[in-house]
């Protein structure tokens, strides 16, 4: 895939991420768009996420919306929450609204590319063509991050950096977007 967002990572065994409101490879909902950018029908809403077989040994996970076809050198960040506890294998719908209402304890949203600490939805620039959003669950070897110098206060590119050293799988579900004129 061009400008494959984890292929300068390491390669990792997979394991299943479904949705009930985000279908692999298909549009986007209207909700997961993003009302702040006055998308039509946008409600910056994160989507429900359910994933299973995550490699023996995981403790804990993040999970991570990326645009890599943003028009920037760096993609574009809409989600990252970490510290989420091995236990939990599904984040419900708005569980990324501000506050994070649907994460269970512990866990923390850092702010998206646009400031804010909850999901930002899509909100690709009008006539620039599709954009993929890969939703990435992370497994990892660490119960927290935060021995590792992630705080609230670090940036999504920073999570990725970290996650890269405790990554035991990653299960991903890419959905696109696309506003024309």
């Amino acid at each position: 895939m061009a400008n494959d967002p984890f292929h300068r990572l390491p390669e990792v065994p997979s394991f299943a991420l479904t949705s009930t409101d985000v279908t692999d490879g298909e549009p986007l909902p209207g909700v997961t768009m993003s009302g702040l950018f006055g998308v039509p029908g946008g409600e910056d809403r994160s989507p429900q996420l359910s994933w299973s077989g995550a490699p023996e040994g995981t403790k804990g996970y993040a999970v991570t919306m990326y645009d890599p076809d943003a028009p920037t050198q760096s993609g574009f960040w809409h989600w990252a929450v970490y510290d989420l506890p091995a236990s939990v294998t599904e984040l419900a719908a708005g569980a990324g609204d501000e506050g994070g209402p649907g994460l269970p304890d512990g866990a923390v949203q850092l702010k998206n590319d646009a400031g804010g600490a909850r999901f930002l939805g899509a909100a690709p620039p009008a006539g620039h063509g599709s954009h993929r959003y890969v939703f990435a669950v992370h497994a990892l070897d660490t119960e927290s991050l935060a021995g590792d110098g992630v705080t609230p206060d670090s940036t999504p590119a920073f999570l990725g950096f970290v996650i890269s050293g405790h990554i035991l799988g990653r299960a991903v579900l890419t959905a696109t977007a696309e506003i024309t004129g």
